[in-house]
């Protein structure tokens, strides 16, 4: 099976998911990562990221939980330097329709370019071998922070946008939008200690 090339923006990454689509009643975990390519994480935080930030997507039971599972693999393998990554069949079995696939990519397109044009290479020592370790454990804590996140209202589109901006960080090499996700994710995490506490 012939892969992908690797997406270098928001904008190539959903053209690259629409093709995959074409002609299915279902869009699976599986065939997004078909689009996205097999050998890079950074474009599977931003899928994580835009799946859990997109309302007519996260708002399914179990969505959230099931990224999750996801970021906390893929940030894992991230983590201790692998080059290829490593998915369950059950979790790469895991679709959505058709329909609300459509939904969330009509809705993400405009938003695509607008972000595309803020992107650059800023601050690139952060997007090195340390940068990339850090922004590994940060998606690992999101990761283990989103299923009580469900529970709470707004918090797990925090949590999405935190993995979103990880993900464009680190596709554009824009250590500045790896510095707001950070930020996002401490803010996400202070929202959550407040709620429970």
């Amino acid at each position: 099976m012939s892969e992908s090339p690797e997406a270098t923006n928001l904008t190539e990454l959903i053209q690259a998911m629409e093709e995959k689509a074409d002609g299915m009643s279902q869009v699976s975990v599986n065939d997004i990562v078909d689009a996205v390519g097999r050998r890079s994480f950074a474009p599977l935080l931003l899928i994580a990221g835009l799946i859990t930030l997109a309302p007519v997507i996260s708002t399914v039971p179990g969505i959230p939980t099931f990224m999750a599972v996801l970021v906390l693999l893929v940030s894992t393998q991230l983590l201790i330097g692998r080059k290829t990554f490593w998915l369950p069949k059950w979790l790469l079995n895991r679709s959505v329709s058709r329909k609300n696939f459509d939904k969330a990519i009509h809705l993400m397109e405009k938003p695509a370019k607008w972000v595309d044009g803020l992107l650059g290479v800023r601050l690139r020592w952060m997007t090195g071998r340390m940068g990339i370790r850090a922004t590994a454990v940060a998606c690992l804590l999101i990761a283990l922070a989103m299923p009580p996140l469900e529970f709470i209202p707004f918090s797990v589109n925090g949590a999405g946008f935190a993995l979103l901006l990880f993900g464009l960080g680190l596709v554009a090499h824009d250590g500045l939008v790896l510095s707001l996700a950070f930020l996002v994710t401490a803010a996400t995490f202070v929202a959550m200690l407040m709620y429970f506490l």
